[in-house]
């Protein structure tokens, strides 16, 4: 399959990095959609402490994996080039399964309304067709902080 962005690609685009860094490829991605992969390994960090002997991927950590995925959506339109898009809010947050090493989670971010700086989106992760958590997300794009 060929994807839109590779992990190197990704990186270019959104500010974050391992162990932060959580989108694998993008898949699709039209004017307001995008479907993005996060493969869960084992070997990832979080699993140390998280459920040890029972491992299972945080509800928080597929919310942030839903705004990265925002993220590139909105950071890849001419407007916003050099800015940074940040969680406004999130409602509606839903976990319907857990996730677990070895489930590759699909990531829809599906931007519903857009004004301004301040937008509203749906979000979905999947693992094998089934939801596993739905959200509604505000963002806000503005631009990027400066560390001091």
């Amino acid at each position: 399959m060929t994807h839109v962005y590779d992990a190197a690609e990704v990186a270019q685009i959104i500010p974050n990095r391992y162990p932060i860094l959580f989108i694998d490829y993008v898949d699709e991605m039209t004017a307001n959609k995008i479907v993005a992969t996060k493969n869960v390994t084992i070997n990832e960090q979080v699993f140390n402490g998280h459920f040890p002997g029972n491992p299972t991927f945080p509800g928080v950590l597929i919310l942030e994996s839903l705004a990265q995925a925002g993220s590139i959506l909105i950071l890849k339109k001419p407007e916003f080039a050099g800015k940074m898009a940040y969680i406004g809010g999130i409602d509606k947050a839903k976990f319907r399964q857990k996730v677990i090493p070895g489930d590759q989670l699909k990531l829809e971010f599906e931007i519903t309304k857009f004004k301004g700086k301040i937008g509203t989106a749906n979000a979905t992760a999947s693992v094998d067709g089934k939801r596993v958590t739905t959200a509604e997300f505000t963002f806000i794009v503005d631009e990027a902080a400066t560390q001091k």
